[in-house]
């Protein structure tokens, strides 16, 4: 999906809702003055929510989501690149462009709709052949962590839940090849 999407728009926002699990909110009220890349840190301070219906940056709801999340190498490319794109988009833009240091903007540099988000992912993911929803990304980034053995309270940590009972009740549950695996040392150690 991440090679298939490398030229769209948005490619860094995927990347980084796939690759750290972001949230919707958290990714479209990202700032650049939270996103060091040469330390290859992102910092969640933000999050844009709809208030009396108009789009707002507000503090994450949870003290947990706020928090500091190391950027892997894909992830400081990808914002790299996000970056030089959209310096074209604001030089394109002219007197049009409203700075508001948004990491991921509208063509114009306002904060960008959430409604659209969900409107340019529907044709990714029909092209790319996926039944999931753009929230889907954030639980695949969690499931696959798990999966790989990540303890849960680092999961806990970059997904920024409250507690690892969060992480552990909606995301923990056993593949069936993990079971047979699981069934299979047991069955060795008794026999």
């Amino acid at each position: 999906m991440l090679k298939e999407l490398r030229d769209h728009r948005l490619h860094a926002l995927y990347v980084l809702a796939l690759l750290l699990g972001m949230r919707r909110g958290e990714l479209l009220g990202l700032r650049w003055s939270a996103v060091d890349l040469e330390r290859g840190t992102l910092t969640v301070l933000t999050n844009l929510q709809r208030v009396g219906g108009e789009l707002r940056l507000v503090l994450p709801k949870t003290r947990s989501s706020e928090r500091t999340i190391p950027l892997p190498p894909l992830a400081v490319s990808a914002l790299r690149a996000h970056q030089e794109r959209q310096a074209q988009e604001r030089a394109a833009a002219g007197m049009a462009w409203q700075e508001n240091g948004l990491v991921f903007p509208s063509r114009i540099g306002t904060p960008y709709e959430p409604d659209n988000l969900r409107r340019s992912w529907d044709p990714v993911r029909k092209r790319l052949g996926l039944d999931l929803r753009f929230h889907d990304l954030r639980h695949t980034c969690i499931t696959l962590l798990l999966d790989l053995g990540v303890p849960v309270h680092v999961v806990q940590q970059i997904a920024g839940h409250s507690d690892h009972g969060v992480t552990m009740q909606v995301y923990a549950h056993a593949s069936l090849d993990e079971q047979r695996k699981a069934l299979g040392r047991l069955e060795d150690r008794l026999a």
